[in-house]
């Protein structure tokens, strides 16, 4: 699943008569890309949610689909669910198989593959991508990896899934992860985020980290990153 229904408020201007997902790097949408770069990787059958300008996005859907893409849509016209209550009014598009999660305003060189083969290695309900870069929000993982719980350098905030953060190390989430559909029996309706689900499933289930340090990652949910995803890829 690409969640692509965001309303894209930090892109300013840009998204005041586009969505977020239709935003031009170099010739291709976002949303392209993010499409592109799934499939690349095998996972070759993807829904979207809509909500921000839906009909646009379905326009392209419909466009990506004639190009030979398998792309279905799951409609939140009605209202924004946040990528954790989006992905359960999706359900039932998933099978019985572990499925990518990804973000549409994500560019990156990283491995999808690696992603899921080290997935089906640690037999966890969940595995997330990770980077150490810059943020306010953070990840707090053990030494192997497991998440541990949550941090907002910014406002002091934070939760964890554990006694203790003695031990515990701060690193970003990438917004790319693969997910057991067990995970549906713990969810439920509602406006909510896959990280406070994962917060509330991790003392009890093992949900885990892959580091990718190397290569690049951008989130072009603003101006600035988008003309750095532009320059980088031309």
């Amino acid at each position: 699943m690409i969640f692509a229904a965001g309303l894209g408020k930090r892109l300013g201007r840009i998204t005041e008569n586009i969505p977020k997902a239709l935003v031009d790097i170099n010739g291709k949408t976002a949303l392209r890309r993010a499409v592109e770069k799934c499939t690349e990787h095998g996972f070759d059958d993807i829904i979207i949610n809509v909500h921000h300008f839906a009909e646009m996005v379905e326009a392209e859907v419909k466009s990506l689909n004639e190009m030979g893409f398998r792309v279905s849509v799951s409609d939140e016209r009605e209202m924004l669910l946040e990528n954790g209550g989006g992905l359960y009014k999706a359900r039932g598009f998933f099978g019985t198989a572990p499925f990518l999660l990804y973000n549409v305003d994500i560019i990156s060189d990283f491995n999808l593959t690696a992603l899921y083969r080290f997935h089906l290695e640690k037999k966890g309900l969940a595995s997330l991508a990770v980077r150490h870069r810059p943020g306010k929000r953070f990840l707090l993982v053990d030494d192997h990896g497991q998440m541990r719980g949550w941090r907002n350098i910014s406002s002091g905030e934070q939760i964890l899934a554990c006694a203790s953060d003695q031990g515990l190390s701060e690193i970003a989430f990438s917004s790319m992860h693969i997910v057991e559909p067990e995970i549906f029996k713990y969810m439920t309706d509602g406006i909510y985020s896959m990280v406070t689900l994962y917060l509330e499933l991790a003392a009890e289930h093992n949900i885990y980290t892959l580091k990718h340090d190397e290569g690049y990652w951008v989130d072009v949910g603003t101006p600035e990153s988008l003309e750095i995803v532009r320059k980088l890829l031309a």
